[in-house]
């Protein structure tokens, strides 16, 4: 994940609420529509095209741990029932493929704006950047603390900066490697993997990242999407309690699978903890 947070000037908000959904849904209320019309589409500006190659191989060369692997792009959502109806709420995220080299050349290029296209629909403004969904987890321990990682200087995306738990779903993790033709009951299971992999993603994002056992934390109740106003990257955020107090957690962070990509843990009583301006964004 990262999804994050990253102490700065709130002059103006640091994130746009795409979604929200404060009381969360549980798995069964949230599906996914995966197809190539989700997908990126390339810039008709052929320069600003090859720049991307041009931004991921001068990341690599300061940083030879990055590496490229295959992302779910966000393309919108739908929503349907809930207040007024006789149905319970359901989200239907909208789902293609990119990768994260595209990432970097896209949302992480220095020129990422001009990627961006006039419009107020959320959707068509970002159709030329990788724009992968990324995930996030807010934590409450049992002593009623809010578990925040501060990020390597090594990773990829604001290093140093303080996050939330988590990543990304994976399309490998359900076999996914590219938009190949299936029947339509082929079709079905890989659309219930894809709803499944949302929520299984995101507690095995924090198992990794913080070392707590699966079997510590509640089944993740999703809260809503929010896109980083700087380079637009969208995040689904998700709501967990661990059943552990503070100070275990911080005991097992030191052995996390994943302790590489932070350098510290926090068990924050109240946001306002960590400064004055405490702003959100997701970081990969």
């Amino acid at each position: 994940m990262k999804a994050n947070m990253e102490i700065g000037n709130q002059d103006q908000p640091a994130f746009k609420i795409l979604l929200s959904c404060p009381t969360g849904l549980s798995s069964s209320q949230v599906s996914v529509d995966f197809g190539q019309v989700y997908d990126r589409i390339p810039h008709p500006d052929v320069n600003l095209e090859n720049s991307i190659s041009e931004i991921w191989d001068q990341r690599v060369q300061k940083n030879a741990s990055l590496f490229n692997g295959l992302k779910f792009r966000y393309g919108g959502y739908s929503f349907s029932g809930g207040a007024g109806t006789d149905q319970e709420p359901h989200v239907c995220l909208h789902l293609g493929l990119t990768d994260y080299r595209t990432f970097v050349g896209t949302n992480l290029n220095p020129l990422w704006e001009r990627f961006l296209l006039p419009s107020e629909d959320d959707f068509r403004q970002c159709q030329h950047t990788s724009s992968p969904l990324g995930n996030g987890a807010v934590i409450e321990t049992s002593d009623k603390k809010i578990i925040v990682l501060q990020r390597s200087k090594n990773v990829g995306e604001f290093p140093g900066h303080y996050v939330f738990p988590g990543g990304h779903p994976e399309p490998e993790e359900i076999g996914i490697s590219s938009h190949d033709n299936r029947d339509d009951n082929s079709h079905q299971i890989m659309k219930e993997k894809l709803s499944q992999e949302m929520f299984d993603s995101i507690t095995r994002e924090v198992v990794e990242e913080i070392g707590v056992p699966a079997d510590s934390l509640t089944k993740p109740a999703f809260i809503g999407i929010s896109r980083r106003v700087l380079n637009v990257r969208p995040t689904a955020f998700f709501f967990m309690t661990c059943s552990l107090q503070s100070m275990e957690i911080q005991q097992l962070y030191h052995s996390a699978a994943d302790g590489y990509e932070s350098t510290q843990l926090y068990a924050a009583s109240m946001l306002q903890d960590l400064g004055e301006n405490v702003q959100y964004c997701l970081v990969c």
